[in-house]
């Protein structure tokens, strides 16, 4: 027999994709607690069962979408062999959400805009960049072991990848019409493995 799904975990699920429906239509400022109890068909009462209050669900839903990310680049990557291909693989992910399935960075933008008052949330987003550096820093260590990138510092050269990638993502989700995915996708491996590439930066 199958496992049976665990209703508390089935519920907590079907609040935040109300979280997320909710933030892409109004926003951060515009979600309340009776709003959010409307769209996940639940009582007030069994929301705040679940969540203490709107920050808590917001940090619940920045771990949904940066675990479906996760899982994006690892369905991506999936085939991946070396570091080149690899980080092909966490490009389109990242872009591919960007433009399929805006959702996702109305939960980031909400999240950023909530850190500048909230230590918790400050935190959690530091958590996040973190997780996602240490994803890409993964990937270029072993591209510099193959011998196919040059040797450089891994801890900045994450957090520069995650700026192209993040900047690209955002002005995709700001405008929808400013490049296709493919062109998207071949501007930022380009550049990046550009950069990482040890023959354009041989002696």
């Amino acid at each position: 027999m199958g496992r049976r799904s665990d209703p508390q975990q089935i519920r907590s699920k079907q609040i935040i994709r109300a979280t997320i429906r909710c933030l892409a239509r109004g926003g951060f400022s515009q979600l309340t607690m009776k709003r959010l109890a409307t769209e996940a068909g639940v009582s007030q009462g069994v929301l705040h069962y679940y969540f203490k209050d709107k920050q808590a669900i917001l940090a619940a839903a920045a771990d949904h979408v940066m675990n479906d990310l996760d899982l994006r680049v690892a369905t991506e990557a999936a085939t991946a062999r070396d570091a080149k291909t690899r980080l092909r693989a966490i490009i389109r992910a990242c872009l591919s959400v960007a433009m399929d399935d805006r959702e996702f960075w109305t939960v980031f933008m909400a999240l950023w805009g909530e850190t500048l008052h909230d230590a918790k949330l400050a935190s959690l987003n530091r958590a996040t960049y973190r997780r996602a550096r240490r994803a890409i820093a993964d990937v270029i260590e072993q591209g510099i072991r193959e011998g196919q990138f040059r040797r450089v510092d891994v801890t900045e050269t994450s957090a520069m990848v995650l700026a192209v990638v993040d900047g690209v993502s955002l002005q995709l989700t700001f405008e929808r019409r400013l490049m296709r995915a493919a062109p998207a996708e071949q501007l930022c491996s380009d550049l990046l493995l550009g950069y990482l590439s040890r023959e354009h930066h041989a002696e």
